[in-house]
């Protein structure tokens, strides 16, 4: 027997202040009618001030875990993907850690921007198959509304701020193949850096700094390596996009999961969008989404989840899983 790692709760959060496409446009030359033509945009949640990236992870968190039925004393792992640590050290995932109360155990950060959820789930997957650890959460949450240039249109409409959560068991199994979390595809190109990017940094600039974009590049790469992605995943599997029962992407923006559902092949109906209600979450989205899609009865046991993603770096990715 081997050992497999299944999903047994999800949870999510989003901050209470909300700002609309009319509030945007209050500060910036923008307006509802054009952010939604060209992001499906209605508005984004921005945190409080003295809320922080650990405050959102651990309410997401402590969702998930309810709805797993477990307590944080049962958790010996915590990744945590975000791009918006609350300090540069000691990793974010410690202070959820010690927010949450988690039993004796490893927290470290992941940093792959939008898709640092897939790569953080990779890693804790790959960590429990090998036997280290039993029962995992694994985060996306940002404050990604503080790295915001809001005087860019074409960035300040896209993004906001949020956290999703999954629980994660690993358990000795001789079951069928197709169970619990079944494949990842995980890449990067640093020579496209320069497309998408933060022009700050603690080396760099000694400064935070602000996101910045070309963004009809970014959207061509994103459709042409996500898709690459899932076609990897389904060849290893030996599936097809008829036998996913929900997509679940990355909340990037309307036209980027038209693009790769299109390619795909994969109906309208089994997509599951959530951007339009919070905007890019980066590493958030995906499990915002997924959270999303259980607790709103669309995804039940038993159904075979795809997702994928692609930020920064550039980072993409993609996972097949089992709910």
């Amino acid at each position: 027997m081997a050992r497999r790692t299944f999903i047994r709760g999800t949870g999510s959060y989003l901050p209470e202040r909300v700002l609309t496409n009319a509030d945007l446009a209050r500060m910036v030359e923008t307006s509802d009618e054009w952010i939604q033509e060209r992001t499906g945009i209605r508005k984004r949640h921005v945190a409080a001030d003295g809320e922080m990236t650990s405050d959102i992870a651990s309410k997401a968190a402590a969702r998930a875990l309810e709805a797993a039925g477990m307590a944080a004393s049962d958790i010996d792992l915590i990744v945590l993907a975000t791009t918006t640590p609350d300090q540069t050290f000691p990793a974010t995932a410690t202070a959820v850690q010690a927010k949450l109360g988690t039993g004796p155990g490893a927290a470290f950060d992941v940093q792959a921007v939008c898709s640092g959820f897939l790569f953080a789930l990779a890693t804790a997957d790959s960590l429990m198959k090998q036997g280290l650890f039993s029962r995992a959460l694994v985060i996306g949450a940002e404050t990604f509304t503080r790295i915001i240039d809001w005087s860019d249109r074409g960035t300040c409409v896209l993004f906001g701020d949020g956290g999703g959560a999954v629980v994660l068991e690993s358990v000795e199994w001789d079951g069928p193949e197709d169970a619990g979390i079944i494949t990842h595809h995980v890449r990067t190109d640093g020579t496209k850096s320069d497309l998408l990017y933060v022009d700050g940094g603690v080396s760099s600039t000694g400064t935070v700094g602000h996101v910045r974009m070309e963004g009809n590049k970014v959207f061509r790469h994103a459709v042409t390596n996500i898709s690459a992605a899932v076609e990897a995943v389904l060849q290893e599997t030996g599936l097809t996009s008829a036998d996913i029962d929900w997509f679940v992407p990355h909340q990037a923006n309307k036209r980027i999961l038209d693009g790769v559902a299109k390619k795909l092949d994969i109906p309208e109906e089994k997509v599951i969008v959530t951007v339009t209600e919070h905007a890019n979450t980066s590493a958030a989205s995906i499990p915002l989404a997924l959270d999303h899609a259980v607790r709103t009865g669309k995804a039940k046991p038993g159904d075979l989840i795809l997702s994928e993603a692609m930020g920064g770096g550039f980072s993409w990715g993609a996972s097949l899983f089992r709910l």
